[in-house]
């Protein structure tokens, strides 16, 4: 579908590198260590916050939001729904 997936950490980029590896994610990782991406998605609060929340956002090749997914803990279902959504969207 011509889809990119990218991950993103607080942490320093060898932390979320070494985390990434020991998770077997197939992704590119970004850090946002000044929590700019977080802030701007609503993922997080502030720049000073410690912690963020669970969520996927779908952007278009542009960057446009399509769909945003607070995703909390319950891993389970959540690709299977994005899936769905994408095939929807791209028609694949």
């Amino acid at each position: 579908m011509g889809v990119q997936i990218v991950g993103v950490g607080f942490g320093n980029p060898a932390s979320v590198q070494q985390w990434a590896e020991e998770e077997s994610f197939e992704f590119e990782m970004w850090t946002d260590d000044d929590r700019s991406l977080a802030v701007h998605y609503g993922a997080a609060d502030s720049p000073s916050s410690s912690f963020a929340q669970r969520l996927t956002v779908l952007l278009d090749a542009d960057g446009n939001q399509l769909l945003e997914y607070e995703v909390g803990f319950g891993f389970g279902t959540h690709p299977a729904e994005v899936l769905a959504d994408l095939q929807a969207i791209y028609g694949e």
